[in-house]
């Protein structure tokens, strides 16, 4: 349960301001989200993480040298808009193009895309990478529908420092595609969930059961078994996981992350048991990770996620970075780069969007969207 708020129905812009005004120095905010404090050369693809709230450090807390360039934020679980994606792309464009990286999920998926194509239609570069890792979301015949959920941090770590080395857009999009190939994660909940201001959590998991397959907002999972002792969970993990590896040994790189209310203490035993069951299976294992990277609110839980690695990969997940939830090795800090203009957070960037008369039409679409949430509030039970 959340505890601390003033009004629940703006704890994610509240928090997100916080955020800001700890981390003035590394990011700064824009309509729709945050970007760079200083975005580095010209030229540079610029690789924006987009998401819903409630996931902390994805997507806002991984903005800065060696990972993204820029941060779009929705609401709690609730994509962002298209508006907020093409804002925060214009306010991070260094004439590089820019990629949009995201999971897998109808809405992003949608507002994205809207927000790609009003960007290409003004003679911006703008792509997409969709991140689809999660084995149990859908078959591996159709991976295509599958949810991104933990190997998000692994695309989007791969991706960003691809961007770094000053390649082309067409190379960076290559680099994030195939890692989001290569990466393979599969979730487990012991508890559920609760939105800000509610009492009582979005779904439950039955005393003493795991549910296997949970997504990241409480989709239902694939199925529910009795609570099991670390090492019998360490092998559940690893074995489904392996079952769809691309490549039969090698060296992977590896994410054990909490789901927001697992302790660290808890995440290290699995790590102990995790780790000799890849190394039995013949993998090198690579600057793993463990803690909370993706998480969801207050959920018990967890996530492991793997992705194979080979010699384009490989430096890609060793690179530096720095951000205000991650940082990596050491990085040279970023000088001219400097923004050519600041950017108010309640201001808007770029030209005004749409004819008068699309604009008037946009207010009554927004009056009327306004009576609807007021409705739904009152229903809200």
């Amino acid at each position: 349960m959340t505890h601390i708020f003033n009004d629940p129905e703006s704890f994610d812009e509240d928090s997100l301001n916080g955020f800001c005004k700890i981390h003035a120095g590394l990011v700064r905010p824009v309509v729709g989200g945050v970007v760079r404090r200083n975005l580095g050369a010209k030229g540079k693809v610029a690789v924006l993480y987009g998401g819903g709230s409630g996931h902390y450090p994805i997507f806002y807390g991984l903005v800065g040298p060696g990972m993204a360039d820029g941060a779009v934020v929705g609401n709690i679980f609730t994509s962002p808009s298209a508006h907020y994606g093409y804002s925060v792309a214009r306010a991070a464009h260094r004439g590089g193009g820019v990629i949009f990286a995201y999971g897998n999920y109808a809405g992003d998926v949608m507002n994205f895309r809207l927000a790609t194509e009003q960007l290409r239609a003004e003679g911006i570069d703008a792509r997409q990478v969709i991140i689809t890792d999660d084995v149990l979301s859908a078959g591996a015949d159709e991976i295509g529908k599958r949810r991104g959920i933990a190997g998000d941090f692994v695309v989007f770590k791969i991706l960003s420092a691809a961007a770094e080395t000053g390649a082309d857009i067409d190379e960076v999009e290559r680099l994030g595609k195939l890692a989001n190939d290569r990466t393979r994660s599969i979730g487990v909940a012991f508890s559920g969930c609760t939105m800000p201001g509610a009492d009582h959590p979005l779904f439950s998991v039955a005393p003493g059961t795991i549910a296997v397959g949970l997504g990241l907002h409480g989709e239902p999972g694939l199925e529910s078994v009795p609570m099991e002792p670390a090492g019998a969970l360490a092998k559940r993990l690893v074995t489904r996981l392996l079952e769809e590896a691309p490549v039969a040994s090698g060296k992977v790189g590896a994410v054990l992350n909490g789901l927001g209310a697992t302790k660290y203490e808890e995440l290290f035993v699995l790590w102990n048991d995790v780790q000799p069951l890849l190394e039995d299976a013949g993998y090198e294992i690579v600057d793993p990770e463990v803690g909370e990277l993706a998480t969801s609110l207050d959920m018990a839980g967890l996530s492991l996620t793997l992705v194979w690695l080979d010699d384009e990969l490989e430096p890609l997940w060793r690179a530096p970075a720095y951000s205000a939830a991650f940082r990596k090795g050491a990085v040279i800090a970023e000088t001219g780069g400097a923004l050519e203009e600041e950017q108010d957070a309640a201001g808007e960037t770029g030209p005004a969007l749409g004819t008068p008369e699309s604009q008037r039409a946009a207010q009554a679409a927004a009056a009327g969207i306004s009576r609807a949430m007021g409705a739904i509030r009152v229903a809200e039970d």
